[in-house]
C-alpha cells in the first residue's frame, strides 16, 4: 500500500561536506537509516541471478492500472499496447491488480497495496483471463509484463488472516502491521505482517508467484518494500521462478546488494533520484553525482543496474509531479536519467506532459491529450535500443566522465561499447554556461538526436548552454 513515502538515508561522502541523501520505502512515515559498504570480497562475489536476454537494452513503464483510464480497467491497458510499444516501450510495469482489502480501508478505492486475495484480480479491472490476454497481446507486440508484488504484508481480510493466523506476524498473540527496518511503526495500518519464519508461509507464497507464471504468462515481478522480506527467501525463491520461464525481478529497494547476488536483476536508483531533485534545486553540486557513482561501484557487484526515474506513482502521488519536482530543469533530467548507467523508467502520463499529482485512493484518471511530449520520450527510448553503450549492466559501455571547467552546473559524460558511441552535455543549473571541455577518448563527429545536425567534438573546445540545456550525441 502506498500511503506516504519512508526514507532510509544513504550518506555519501561529497567533495566537501558529508551530505544525507534519501533512499525512499513507500507507505510509511520518513525514517532514517545509514549504510556502509561490503568488504571487497562480498562486492566481487558470484551468485548473479539468471537475466533474460531481451532484458539487456530493455526500457521499463509503470501502468497505474486505476488512473490509465477513465474505465480503470485490463481491456484499457491492452488497447494502448500497440502505442506503447511505438513509444519505444519493452517492460510493461503493472501496479498490483489484486482484489483490495475492505477492513481499514484508506479513502474510497482502497490502495491497491493492501491485497486481499493474491490469486485473483481486482474485479474493477476485470478478470483473469483479461489479464491472459492482455500478456498475450504484449507478447504478439514484442512487449513482456511484469507484476507489482506485496510479499512482505497482506490486507486484514486476507484469507490467509483467518485460515493461517501464524503465517503473520503476532505481538502479544494479535496481528499486527509492518515495521520498517528499524523496527519502528511504519503507519501502515491497512495491512497486516507476514510472518517469513514460517516455512509454510514461504512455500504457500512462492506457489502464488509460480501461480501467476503458469496462469497468465508474466514475465517477471516487481516486488515491494522488498527489503522487508528476508533475503534467504529470495535465494529460495528465484530457482522456483526460473523453472517455470526465465524471469526479470525488480527490487524496490536500494540498501542491499546481496538482492543481486539473490533473486534480482534491477533495483531503485533512489540515492540518484533524491540527489537530482536537489541538484534541480540548487543544493546540491553537479559533481555529487560522480561521488554517488564511485559509491555505487563499491557496494554493488559489476553486473549490477538501477532503474533511473524522474516519476514513478510514489513520487508522483506524495513527493510532486515532475514539474514540481524539477522546475524548469526537467526535460534535462529526464535526459539524464535515460542515457545514464542502468534502465530508464517511464512513469505513465509522461508522454501527455502529466501535470497532477495523481490522487492514490480515489478514482482520478490521466488526461492524454495528443501526447505532447511522446516524440521526446520516443527519441530517448529508442537510442536506448539502437546505441549498444546505452544497453543496460554490462551489456552497456561504461560512464565516463568529460571534465569540464564548469563541473559544478555541468556534467557531461562518454560511454562507448564496441563501435556504438554516446556523448552526453547537460547544464543542470538554470543559469548560462560558456564552457570548456577537457582532454578525454570523446572527440569525434556526431549527429544531435534531438536537433537532428551534426556536431563535432573536440578536445579544449569551448561551448555555450543555455540553462537547462544538453546535448544528446550519438554515432
Amino acid at each position: 500500500m502506498k500511503t506516504q513515502v519512508i526514507h532510509a538515508s544513504l550518506f555519501l561522502l561529497l567533495l566537501t561536506a558529508s551530505c544525507q541523501f534519501t533512499q525512499q520505502r513507500t507507505d510509511s512515515q520518513p525514517t532514517s537509516d545509514s549504510t556502509t559498504a561490503p568488504s571487497d570480497s562480498l562486492a566481487s562475489a558470484a551468485g548473479k541471478p539468471a537475466e533474460p536476454e531481451w532484458a539487456k537494452n530493455a526500457t521499463i513503464y509503470e501502468v497505474n492500472v486505476r488512473q490509465f483510464s477513465a474505465k480503470g480497467d485490463l481491456a484499457s491497458v491492452e488497447a494502448q499496447l500497440p502505442r506503447l510499444k511505438e513509444l519505444g516501450v519493452d517492460i510493461v510495469w503493472m501496479m498490483p491488480i489484486y482484489p483490495i482489502g475492505k477492513v481499514n480501508r484508506k479513502g474510497t478505492l482502497g490502495s491497491p497495496y493492501a491485497v486481499a486475495d493474491y490469486t485473483s484480480v481486482n474485479p474493477d479491472y476485470g478478470t483473469v483471463a483479461d489479464l491472459k490476454r492482455l500478456v498475450k497481446r504484449a507478447h504478439d507486440l514484442g512487449l513482456r509484463v511484469i507484476l507489482d508484488f506485496i510479499p512482505n504484508h497482506t490486507a486484514w481480510d486476507h484469507p490467509w488472516t483467518k485460515q493461517h493466523p501464524d503465517w503473520y506476524t503476532q505481538v502479544n498473540g494479535k496481528l499486527t502491521s509492518p515495521l520498517d527496518e528499524k523496527g519502528k511503526p511504519t503507519g501502515w495500518d491497512d495491512v497486516v505482517d507476514l510472518n517469513y519464519g514460517n516455512p509454510n508461509l514461504r512455500k504457500a507464497m512462492t506457489d502464488v508467484l509460480t501461480f501467476w507464471l503458469r496462469e497468465t504468462d508474466i514475465d517477471g515481478y516487481r516486488m515491494d518494500v522488498a527489503g522487508l522480506v528476508p533475503t534467504d527467501y529470495w535465494k529460495e525463491l528465484r530457482p522456483a521462478l526460473d523453472e517455470v520461464k526465465p524471469v526479470f525481478m525488480l527490487s524496490e529497494w536500494e540498501a542491499d546488494p546481496n538482492h543481486f547476488r539473490t533473486a534480482f536483476n534491477m533495483n531503485y536508483a533512489w540515492a540518484t533520484h533524491t540527489l537530482l531533485k536537489n541538484i534541480a534545486k540548487g543544493t546540491h553540486s553537479a559533481l555529487a553525482i560522480d561521488t554517488l557513482l564511485a559509491q555505487r561501484k563499491k557496494e554493488y557487484p559489476a553486473w549490477a543496474y538501477q532503474m533511473q526515474f524522474t516519476q514513478n506513482h510514489d513520487e508522483n502521488t506524495w513527493n510532486g509531479t515532475l514539474a514540481e519536482s524539477f522546475g524548469p530543469g526537467a526535460k534535462a533530467f529526464v535526459v539524464l536519467t535515460s542515457t545514464f548507467n542502468g534502465m530508464p523508467l517511464v512513469y505513465n502520463g509522461a508522454e501527455s506532459g502529466l501535470n497532477k499529482r495523481l490522487q492514490f485512493f480515489e478514482k482520478d484518471p490521466i488526461s492524454w491529450g495528443n501526447y505532447s511530449e511522446a516524440m521526446f520520450y520516443k527519441s530517448l527510448l529508442t537510442l536506448k535500443h539502437r546505441n549498444r553503450a546505452l544497453w543496460n549492466g554490462t551489456h552497456g559501455g561504461p560512464l565516463v566522465k568529460i571534465p569540464t571547467d564548469h563541473d559544478a552546473q555541468v556534467y557531461a559524460f562518454y560511454r562507448q561499447k564496441d563501435n556504438d558511441h554516446i556523448a552526453v552535455i547537460i547544464n543542470l543549473s538554470g543559469q548560462t554556461q560558456l564552457i570548456k571541455l577537457g582532454e578525454g577518448a570523446y572527440a569525434g563527429l556526431y549527429t544531435d538526436v534531438f536537433a537532428q545536425t551534426p556536431m563535432e567534438l573536440k578536445n579544449d573546445m569551448t561551448l555555450t548552454l543555455k540553462p537547462w540545456a544538453y546535448h544528446v550525441l550519438t554515432n
